[in-house]
């Protein structure tokens, strides 16, 4: 009786799994969104430091009553800079709180000049601590944030364009209209 190497075995047995795993994956109900471990549950602390000369985010400002966003962002980020007029617009319907994520004061004070500033308070996570608890993996990422300091939704990525219209407009109205009744 003849023996079979493993050697031949592997390498088909690894592709067949890696197979079956891209598959599932492609069958998800959404595969291009990245979902966090943190919805439905409590917003982690947010940084005990800000920018010169603007208003601390605290962890009290997100479990006032309304919906609100937490934007991470930085100044050397070019798709933050695309969503910024974005943030300018969702700052006249509602709160939103920026987070400056490893980023140079001076560098995201100039940026903030530059483009004007959407955040009704900033913290600032120079060493990305807060990022981390967040489960931020890169900037920029937006967190829809209910009235009791909930997270409802997180979108990684800038909310621009078409997935601003078709994955993030509609949970932020979702958001929006539970809070509402």
């Amino acid at each position: 009786m003849a023996r079979l190497s493993p050697l031949v075995v592997l390498p088909p047995a690894i592709f067949a799994g890696l197979a079956a795993m891209f598959l599932w994956g492609m069958n998800r109900e959404n595969p291009g969104e990245n979902p966090s471990a943190l919805a439905g549950r409590e917003a982690p602390a947010v940084p005990v430091q800000t920018l010169p000369d603007k208003v601390q985010l605290t962890d009290a400002m997100l479990r006032e009553p309304g919906v609100k966003l937490v934007n991470f962002w930085a100044s050397w980020c070019p798709p933050c800079r695309v969503e910024h007029p974005v943030l300018m617009d969702l700052s006249q319907e509602l709160p939103v709180y920026g987070v400056a994520l490893r980023d140079n004061p001076d560098n995201a004070l100039a940026f903030l000049a530059e483009g004007g500033d959407p955040y009704h308070a900033i913290g600032d996570d120079p060493r990305g601590r807060t990022a981390i608890d967040w489960g931020v993996t890169a900037p920029p990422e937006t967190f829809i944030v209910d009235g009791n300091g909930r997270i409802l939704y997180r979108f990684a990525g800038p909310i621009v364009g078409a997935d601003y219209e078709n994955r993030f407009r509609p949970e932020l109205d979702r958001a929006l209209a539970a809070e509402a009744q």
